[in-house]
């Protein structure tokens, strides 16, 4: 586990964050893509072997959830954690000024909440692919995936219960997880871009036009940061929490 975790901090130790995307010849953006690419499979397979040995290392251990007791979850909340694996270090890599590495939102399941999100490397039984999922939230804030956490509640719960619904819709389509961060690609959703588009279907912009230019070895693209939707005027915090 600690080699692991070795070879993906040296690949994305140079990480940047830009403002706006540098200029380049044709040439060099087609080598650096074609790195970016063959990088990012590589670190997707790393997490994958990650996982795999977590639930090894991790069998016969007991974890519970950090979220309090006396929270009751409204849908359509949209929900933080920050984790301590492979891939929470690339985000928090990408996104040195946020405080959190995932996001989801929370829906009505059959009258109970539970938590839609985009996520890679969390099997439900073996063979799963990396997709949109829904988790009940003593899941999704385990001590064995999140450190600390944060519930934010939008103003508007009209809005709020489309955005749910939107949400639910795309984890009833099995919809996949997006690699290649491509908000533009809807067929596809990585975590923020789920919680950004239900919203948006809603007529909410979470982001206001926030977004990170990130430049890694194991991707260079344009994409929404957790931080772009936490900084949002339409969201308010109602609970911090950590372990």
């Amino acid at each position: 586990m600690l080699l692991i975790n070795r070879t993906v901090s040296s690949i994305f130790a140079k990480t940047k964050i830009k403002n706006r995307p540098m200029a380049a010849d044709t040439n060099s953006q087609g080598s650096r893509l074609s790195f970016c690419r063959v990088t990012r499979h590589i670190v997707l397979f790393l997490i994958v072997i990650t996982a795999a040995v977590s639930v090894s290392c991790t069998r016969g251990k007991i974890f519970h959830s950090i979220l309090p007791d006396s929270i009751k979850l409204r849908t359509g909340d949209v929900v933080f954690r920050r984790g301590e694996g492979i891939t929470s270090r690339v985000v928090l890599a990408a996104d040195p000024q946020g405080n959190y590495s995932h996001i989801g939102i929370v829906v009505d399941s059959a009258g109970s909440p539970m938590i839609v999100h985009a996520v890679p490397g969390e099997a439900d039984f073996e063979g799963d692919v990396d997709r949109v999922k829904m988790d009940k939230p003593e899941i999704f804030f385990s001590t064995e995936r999140a450190s600390k956490g944060e519930v934010c509640r939008p103003a508007d719960s009209t809005t709020a219960r489309k955005a749910a619904e939107t949400a639910l819709r795309l984890y009833h389509k099995n919809v996949l997880f997006d690699d290649a961060f491509d908000d533009n690609d809807t067929t596809k959703m990585y975590c923020t871009e789920l919680v950004a588009y239900a919203f948006r279907l809603a007529g909410i912009n979470l982001t206001e036009g926030r977004r990170h230019t990130v430049d890694l070895p194991i991707i260079s693209t344009e994409c929404i940061m957790p931080s772009d939707i936490h900084s949002s005027k339409y969201l308010r915090t109602i609970i911090m929490f950590h372990k």
